[in-house]
């Protein structure tokens, strides 16, 4: 039953967040590689991490999108978001180019960095 508390807004950014985490955490079952690239090298089993958090993509947008789930999933969100800033990182650092064969300018890796705190905030913002 949808929660009429909320707005329709609220709703709105809820669900598009939900799509995107679980369309996000499909491509990492489905291209793997471009996220193993950028998994810093300290790391263990890049491929499995990178399945792992696929997996809790998925997981945290489906449950996101349920109204007794919404609130843990965004708190679970808000961690994942912090524990892959770290391949974030690395990719700017390092100049990593998610698709070898068309690197982007080295620029688009920084700019990425201040977004995970806009995700961060719309995890929250979504989360009731």
């Amino acid at each position: 039953m949808q929660d009429l508390t909320e707005g329709r807004p609220k709703r709105i950014a809820r669900h598009i967040l939900s799509v995107v985490m679980m369309t996000v955490g499909v491509l990492h079952f489905a291209n793997p590689m471009p996220f193993v690239r950028i998994v810093p090298s300290a790391l263990p089993a890049p491929l499995f991490l990178v399945y792992l958090s696929g997996a809790i993509e998925i997981g945290l947008g489906l449950t996101l999108a349920m109204r007794r789930t919404r609130t843990m999933a965004a708190w679970g969100l808000v961690a994942l978001f912090v524990a892959v800033f770290p391949a974030n990182i690395n990719m700017a650092v390092n100049h990593i180019a998610l698709d070898p064969a068309n690197p982007t300018a080295n620029w688009i890796a920084w700019v990425r960095l201040p977004l995970q705190l806009a995700l961060i905030a719309w995890a929250l913002w979504v989360r009731k």
